[in-house]
């Protein structure tokens, strides 16, 4: 297969995956370290009706938070 035929089948949206060495495929960045901080209560509360109103943990709003201003304020 070639390397067009290959990207012709992943834009259109089949799957490649057996076409694929998983074997030593990594997940860049996904290492993490447990971490303890103390935040205010009207905060943490505020987090807790985002976390409700979106459906999701309240650690999901702290880390997307956290990735989108990381991310805005160091542009790789």
């Amino acid at each position: 297969m070639t390397a067009k035929e290959f990207d012709q089948k992943f834009d259109d949206g089949e799957d490649i995956t057996e076409m694929l060495d998983l074997s030593k495929a990594k997940r860049p960045l996904s290492a993490q370290k447990k971490v303890s901080i103390e935040l205010p209560i009207w905060m943490i509360e505020l987090i807790d009706q985002e976390a409700n109103r979106l459906g999701v943990t309240p650690q999901t709003i702290i880390q997307t938070f956290l990735a989108e201003h990381l991310a805005v304020n160091n542009p790789s």
